[in-house]
């Protein structure tokens, strides 16, 4: 089950807030401005900045 596009137009970047893509391979959520991806893990959104990397 892939995330919802409902999920994904609500969803913002917890440093700051802006919105938030989701990767082609869909294993994460990218903020383009912080240039961090947030992981997701059984079809859910890891929105916390210590499980988040660089990219």
């Amino acid at each position: 089950m892939a995330i919802s596009q409902d999920l994904l137009g609500i969803l913002v970047c917890p440093v700051c807030k802006a919105p938030i893509e989701l990767l082609q391979d869909e294993n994460g959520l990218r903020c383009q401005p912080c240039r961090m991806v947030f992981p997701i893990r059984d079809d859910i959104p890891v929105m916390l900045v210590e499980e988040a990397r660089k990219f």
